[in-house]
């Protein structure tokens, strides 16, 4: 019997770069799902949901397919992706100064040869907290164009790294993928990430 095939259901050079720190034997399948919260659902339920909806769109048989998403929270609210850059700029104006946290959902889909899956869901919280962020900074920021596809307008492993005063917790879950969880989660489920070969 074959290896199965490992999956990342996610479109995000990030998660790519962090998962291949561990392991190249893995392809990208993107999962086309609205990932929009629901009304009232809190920041953990909403990325875990995600996650869990995400590595469902793409499974198949024989696999191990991991999903992933990562918001930001400020005072129990979640900070998506930025509509625009005055957008942009208005969140990065709220967390300057300021700890929030950033949350993302894991979820582990196996599935057998014959199609059965059995699904590993958990979460991560790191806190970050902000240096107070000058208007300059923030215009400066946003004319790198990191902030246009980040969850609460930044990136921790791109410019914005200068912003961050003190994280507590997983560095890598800010950046999306929490490698220690995420190795967890797999051997819990049965899955030795580090032993997938080759990518498929």
């Amino acid at each position: 019997m074959t290896d199965p095939q490992l999956i990342l259901a996610s479109a995000s050079p990030r998660r790519h770069e962090i998962l291949g720190r561990l392991t190249s034997g893995f392809v990208v399948r993107v999962a086309d799902i609205d990932e929009s919260p629901r009304p009232g659902e809190d920041a953990t339920d909403y990325v875990t949901r995600v996650a869990v909806e995400k590595a469902n769109a793409v499974a198949t048989a024989h696999s191990v397919v991991i999903g992933a998403d990562t918001t930001v929270v400020l005072d129990g609210e979640i900070l998506g992706k930025p509509r625009d850059r005055s957008d942009a700029a208005t969140m990065l104006r709220r967390l300057s100064d300021r700890a929030h946290e950033v949350i993302t959902g894991l979820a582990v889909a196996v599935v057998d040869p014959a199609g059965v899956t059995a699904l590993h869901r958990a979460h991560e919280t790191t806190e970050v907290v902000f240096d107070a962020v000058s208007d300059e900074r923030i215009a400066w920021y946003l004319a790198t164009g990191e902030a246009d596809d980040k969850a609460g307008a930044y990136g921790l492993q791109g410019a914005a790294a200068l912003f961050a005063d003190r994280v507590r917790g997983s560095v890598s879950n800010v950046i999306g993928l929490p490698l220690g969880r995420l190795d967890r989660l797999c051997r819990a489920a049965g899955v030795d990430l580090v032993s997938f070969g080759s990518a498929r």
